[in-house]
C-alpha cells in the first residue's frame, strides 16, 4: 500500500462516517477487512509513522487550545483524530504551522472532534479479525521520549493567544 492508497482509505472512511471519529473507525475496520493482512500492516505502518511525526510540542499546544486542555492521553487521541482528518489537514498542520488548523478545520466540536482513539486501533482490529493473531511489530522506531520542538506553556493564555493567533481568535474569543 502506498501513501496515496493510505490517504484514500482515511478520506473514504471519514466521508462515509460523516466526520464522526468513532463511526469512522468502524468504517475503516470494515474497509481494511477487504484487504489482505500484509496490506493491513502496510496501512498500520503509514498510520504509526504519521502518529509519531505528530508528536510535537507545537501541535500539542494547538490540541490544548482546541480541547480546552490536553493530557498525554488526550494528545495521543488528538493525533489519531488529526490523521483521520485526511492528508490536507494533517500535512497542513505539520508542514506549516499548527495555527493553520484555524483555516483547515471546518468546525470543531470538542464533544465529538479531537478524539480519534478508536482510529488508532483500526488496523490492529482488522488484522486480528483477518488472521486470528495479534498484529506483529511493525518495525517502526518508537517516538522520542519527549515531543519534538520547544515546549509550549499551556497554562499561559496570553502566550497561547500569541503563539496561535488564528486558532485563538476562531475558537477561544
Amino acid at each position: 500500500m502506498d501513501e496515496t492508497e493510505f490517504w484514500e482509505l482515511v478520506d473514504a472512511s471519514r466521508e462515509a462516517a460523516e466526520g464522526d471519529p468513532e463511526e469512522q473507525a468502524d468504517v475503516l475496520v470494515e474497509r481494511l477487512l477487504g484487504l489482505d493482512p500484509e496490506s493491513v500492516l502496510d496501512f498500520a505502518r503509514h498510520f504509526e509513522s504519521r502518529y509519531h511525526r505528530a508528536y510535537r510540542w507545537d501541535l500539542w499546544g494547538a490540541a490544548w487550545l482546541l480541547l480546552d486542555g490536553a493530557s498525554d492521553d488526550a494528545f495521543d487521541f488528538f493525533r489519531c483524530w488529526l490523521i483521520g482528518q485526511g492528508r490536507e489537514v494533517f500535512e497542513g498542520a505539520l508542514h506549516g504551522d499548527p495555527d493553520a488548523l484555524a483555516d483547515l478545520l471546518d468546525d470543531f466540536d470538542e464533544e465529538i472532534d479531537g478524539d480519534g482513539e478508536e482510529l488508532g486501533y483500526a488496523a490492529d482490529e482488522a488484522y486480528e479479525q483477518l488472521t486470528g493473531n495479534v498484529a506483529p511489530d511493525l518495525g517502526i522506531a518508537p517516538p522520542p521520549p519527549e515531543p519534538e520542538g520547544t515546549p509550549v506553556d499551556f497554562e499561559n493564555e496570553s502566550a497561547l493567544a500569541e503563539r496561535y493567533p488564528r486558532l485563538w481568535q476562531r475558537f477561544k474569543e
